[in-house]
């Protein structure tokens, strides 16, 4: 019954969101998604009238992001097709790799360099700490929740929250501050595309389709009288997560076998399951195609189950913040931010239209938008500045995710550096981090860098 209660509890704040920003015109100026706002309302009545009301409706809230991000990293690669034209993709993807990389290590070495010279000193917060910028921001609510078990394991439960806090701010100030990035880029002539709020119909505003507009959800692959489409590709989901937890067995069998210095990190057990559900998928994909059965997986159908776990995953997150923690570390958590914050606007600005040969601000508004929250709000910012898709941006930004999702923002070096700045301390995770933005910095400087005369 308990579980009953808690689902139709995450259903009622989901509707609730919708409703709030079907009827509040500022809430749509803001783009603020549904899932948000209903995870406001739920920490807001959790922690004003929670000790009236039964637990049952939101004790296992906390629980829910942890599993559902292994759904949205299974779905990943489920489905894509074959990339045909590697050298156009490569063209495109390269500089949008470099750039993503920068932008995701820039946020290590920002937040474990406050951390060295501020937070730590003057505040006393963990090495750790300093990465939730990447966490948080690059990452977002799922890759938090996916963590939530290592934070645990490691000793440091209040990160999980903390992460959660970040990625929140992360998600609203990377459309606020982005809307007015848009903006200042409009007044400057750099872009010309632009569809603003006035531009949109009443339906747009309030986020409804027009019923002779309404896209297909997917493909049904499979005829229902064998098995439903849908019911499919959950399974192939349920399978690539089966892998991943193979794949997570094994590494704490190796462990092991590994010198007493590595055992005592816990580096392989406490690493995540997510990252791993994600190579699960790449491997369930890869069989598919090599026996021909890759026709059965639909993208369509994959994204939209993926979409339904990430908006269930942030009204849960965000509603499930425990507020005691954030009241405790909200100084050093305010300059964190402001750092970060500082750090994606000034990629945006500086060093995207000397990186990009052509349309730099559209594929540097959409990096930003991943980079402060999740990848659809990137592509919010994107469709905002390109509503026809006139420009490379969107193709960049697609063939980009398949070599940088991998990596960072929830990848294998987001969950990799949690154990590694526990066991190191923040100055050696700092110097990696550092070199790995170094290289990418010569990347662009060698290869990538723009002639000012061929900016636009």
């Amino acid at each position: 019954m308990n579980a009953v209660m808690a689902f139709c509890g995450i259903c009622l704040l989901l509707v609730i969101g919708k409703i709030l920003r079907t009827f509040i015109p500022v809430l749509q100026r803001l783009y603020l998604p549904a899932s948000v706002i209903g995870g406001l309302v739920g920490l807001l009545l959790i922690n004003l009238i929670g000790s009236g009301v039964s637990s049952a409706w939101y004790s296992s809230w906390s629980s829910f992001p942890g599993f559902l991000i292994n759904v949205v990293f299974a779905s990943l690669f489920l489905g894509v097709e074959a990339t045909g034209g590697v050298r156009k993709a490569w063209h495109l993807a390269a500089p949008q790799m470099c750039f993503g990389q920068i932008v995701a290590w820039g946020q290590y070495v920002v937040g474990l360099g406050m951390v060295i010279l501020l937070l730590g000193p003057f505040f006393g917060v963990p090495a750790v700490f300093g990465n939730l910028l990447e966490i948080g921001f690059e990452g977002g609510h799922g890759t938090v929740g996916g963590l939530a078990e290592t934070f645990a394991q490691l000793g440091w439960p209040e990160g999980k929250d903390l992460g959660y806090t970040v990625a929140t701010v992360g998600m609203i100030f990377g459309i606020v501050i982005g809307m007015i990035m848009v903006n200042v880029a409009a007044r400057r002539g750099y872009i010309s595309n632009i569809r603003t709020y006035s531009d949109q119909s009443k339906l747009e505003k309030i986020g409804v389709y027009a019923e002779k507009n309404q896209p297909a959800a997917g493909r049904q692959t499979v005829y229902p009288d064998s098995i439903d489409s849908l019911a499919l590709h959950i399974s192939l989901i349920g399978i690539a997560i089966l892998f991943g937890f193979f794949l997570k067995m094994g590494l704490s069998y190796i462990e092991q076998f590994m010198p007493d210095s590595v055992q005592q990190t816990h580096v392989l057990q406490s690493f995540p399951l997510f990252p791993l559900c994600m190579i699960g998928g790449l491997i369930l994909q890869a069989f598919l195609r090599k026996t021909n059965t890759d026709v059965i997986a639909d993208t369509g159908q994959m994204q939209r189950i993926a979409g339904t776990a990430l908006d269930f995953l942030v009204v849960s997150a965000v509603a499930s913040i425990r507020i005691e923690f954030v009241v405790a570390y909200w100084q050093p958590l305010l300059l964190l931010c402001i750092a970060g914050i500082v750090w994606n606007v000034f990629t945006v600005m500086f060093v995207a239209p000397r990186m990009f040969k052509e349309a730099w601000f559209e594929r540097s508004i959409a990096e930003f938008g991943q980079s402060m929250g999740v990848t659809a709000t990137g592509l919010l910012l994107l469709r905002t500045v390109d509503p026809e898709s006139k420009t490379v941006a969107a193709s960049a930004f697609g063939y980009k995710q398949l070599l940088h999702e991998p990596i960072m923002g929830g990848g294998i070096w987001t969950s990799l550096a949690v154990p590694l700045a526990i066991s190191w301390g923040a100055g050696k995770l700092f110097i990696v981090c550092a070199v790995f933005l170094v290289f990418w910095l010569i990347m662009w400087l060698a290869i990538f860098r723009v002639p000012a005369a061929t900016r636009r």
